[in-house]
Formats: C-alpha cells, sequence, structure tokens
C-alpha cells in the first residue's frame, strides 16, 4: 500500500508487517524475514523453498512479513529447515525437551 501524503509530496510506501502479537501493522521500512501464515514458519526472504513455492503460484496468500527474528518468534512462528537449519535444529531440540 502506498498512501500519498496530505502535503501532496511523494507517496510514502509502507509495508505490512506482523507484530509479536501476530496482528498485521504497518511500517516504513520492510520486513528482513517472510512467512507463511498457515505454516506458522519464517525464514529469509531469498529461501530457496519459499521462492519455489512462490514460482509455482502458491504460498502468496498466506505470506507475512517480521521486522525480526524476535518478532516472528513472539508471533508463534517456528524458524525455516531449508534456509535456517541451524535456527530450526535449535528450535527443535528445545521443543523435544520441552515435551518430554
Amino acid at each position: 500500500m502506498t498512501p500519498a501524503p496530505a502535503d501532496g509530496g511523494e507517496p510514502v510506501r509502507t509495508y505490512t508487517l506482523r507484530g509479536a502479537d501476530g496482528q498485521p501493522y504497518q511500517s516504513p521500512t520492510p520486513g528482513t524475514l517472510g512467512g507463511h501464515r498457515r505454516g506458522r514458519l519464517y525464514g529469509r526472504l531469498d529461501c530457496p523453498s519459499a521462492l519455489r513455492a512462490i514460482a509455482h503460484g502458491h504460498y502468496v496468500t498466506h505470506r507475512v512479513f517480521f521486522a525480526d527474528e524476535a518478532t516472528a518468534v513472539a508471533a508463534g512462528y517456528r524458524p525455516c529447515a531449508v534456509c535456517l537449519p541451524a535456527d530450526y535444529a535449535r528450535w527443535k531440540a528445545d521443543r523435544e525437551s520441552t515435551t518430554r
């Protein structure tokens, strides 16, 4: 969304990001991470798995963006196993240790 400024100058570009509460909000700064709302996962914007799904016409309607990793985690999203394998391994190990 690009609303026109009240002073008639250049339009200000805004980006829809998700906050720690999982709710969308407008930001003048683009997100650094992309995610999938239904899958509740986040990853890099250049994630090969996400880009492949987008190229095949999937994923786009459920795509969300986050300012940073802490916000994605606070919103209840997990790291992508493809583009963030070390973060995913830590998440998985933490999850397994809490379910025992």
